[in-house]
Formats: C-alpha cells, sequence, structure tokens
C-alpha cells in the first residue's frame, strides 16, 4: 500500500500540492489526471524522493520514502528521459539496470524478448545510443527498464505521450497484464482520459495540486472526466 498524509508542496508562498490523505492499495491500477500545473509530477517526483515536501509524507510498503532508500529495491519507475544515459545504446542501458535489479545476462535478455512486439524492432540491435533514439523510442526503452527486476510499484508519467497509436495500443495490454495477479501496483498520470480510463480501476483528479475527484473506473467514467474538463 502507498499512503499519502498531510502532504503539501510550496515553492515560496504558491501552493502546487495538498494532499490530506491519499491511499493506493496493493496491486491497484491507479490513474492521475489534471491539467497542466495540476500536481501530477509534482506527487510523482515526492512519491521517488526527487523533490522533497513541505509538510506530510509518502510511505510505500511501509517505508518513508523521504528517511529510507529501501523502497527503491522493488520500486520501477520511467518519468521522463533524463531517467535514461544517453550515451548507452538500449543494450548497454539494460544491463546497467539489469544488473541494479540482480539480473544477469541471461536474465535480462529473457526478459526483453517479451516486449519484441512492443519494441516493433526498433530498439535492439540498431547501434545508435539512446540520445540519438525518437522521443517515442526512448519512452519505450524507459517503460521496459521500469519494469525490470519483478517490482512491486511501477510509476509512469505521461507513458502513452510520443507513441503511436499501435504501441499506444500493445502497451495498454501490458499494463493490464501487470496488475492482473494483483500483486503489482502501477501508478500512471495522463493527459489522455480515454487511454487511463482503460487501464486504471480507479483515478484522482488533482486541481492546483487539490484532489477534486476520486473515481472507482465505470463505464461512465470517461464522460465524467469529460464533462468535468469541460466546463
Amino acid at each position: 500500500m502507498i499512503q499519502t498524509t498531510q502532504l503539501s508542496k510550496k515553492y515560496g508562498k504558491v501552493a502546487v500540492l495538498n494532499i490530506d490523505s491519499l491511499e493506493i492499495p496493493t496491486g491497484q491500477s491507479f490513474g492521475l489526471v489534471g491539467n497542466n500545473g495540476a500536481g501530477k509530477t509534482t506527487y510523482f517526483n515526492i512519491l521517488l524522493d526527487l523533490i522533497r515536501p513541505t509538510t506530510g509524507a509518502i510511505v510505500n510498503h511501509d517505508i518513508q520514502v523521504n528517511q529510507s532508500e529501501d523502497w527503491k529495491n522493488f520500486t520501477g519507475s520511467f518519468i521522463d528521459e533524463s531517467f535514461l544515459i544517453g550515451y548507452l545504446t538500449p543494450e548497454e542501458y539494460f544491463e546497467f539496470v539489469g544488473d541494479l535489479r540482480g539480473m544477469n545476462k541471461a536474465d535480462i535478455a529473457t526478459f526483453l524478448t517479451q516486449f519484441n512486439d512492443f519494441f516493433n524492432e526498433e530498439i535492439i540491435g540498431k547501434k545508435k545510443y539512446l540520445r540519438d533514439l525518437s522521443k517515442g523510442n526512448q519512452k519505450k526503452v524507459g517503460i521496459v527498464a521500469a519494469l525490470m527486476g519483478n517490482p512491486k510499484v511501477v510509476i509512469l508519467d505521461e507513458p502513452f505521450a510520443n507513441l503511436d497509436p499501435t504501441t499506444q495500443i500493445r502497451l495498454k495490454t501490458i499494463i493490464k497484464t501487470l496488475t492482473e495477479n494483483r500483486e503489482i501496483t502501477v501508478l500512471i498520470s495522463s493527459h489522455d482520459l480515454t487511454h487511463v480510463t482503460e487501464v486504471c480501476e480507479r483515478i484522482v483528479v488533482l486541481d492546483k495540486g487539490n484532489v477534486v475527484k476520486d473515481i472507482e473506473t465505470s463505464t461512465a467514467t470517461l464522460k465524467e472526466l469529460e464533462s468535468y474538463f469541460s466546463v
């Protein structure tokens, strides 16, 4: 379970995040939506201890993230291209991440084979550095790297952006497969309401850093979200 309590983030006098209480049960596919500046990425950055909160805390499986690094052993994430190492090839990057996750070369090779369709022959064996890949292909590498080592928690910020329609569909299948066994918690932020309602069983809407809706996804959810954002 991921527990958020009395969490706030301020820059000077400007509050960008203010969440009194939010619990995400283990195994849930959780979506975070909101307009630009709503606080989605700020929340994820605090969850990953990339920035420190002004008040409050996030606890990831009984570990307060800004007091211990033990949560890193079971948490995979991809926020943006800054997570990559531009002078490595995809193969070198996967070996680097795999080594951190305790995987040997055979483990890594076996792991990557399940993503052949997702890679669409554009990633492996192309002898390109990550910095030279398209934004979409960089995202493919980052997402797959986030899944290495059997994480309990996977955090993806705008995973559908810059992906072509075929890859978006394949990514949705991957995400749904992750949460089938109810053991992996997947957190996604997205501007795409259609995609997030298709893959997330619960959606929280942020507005100016505040939780304004907390919805259990149903056939009516997309229309409810579209109605909210069209006002």
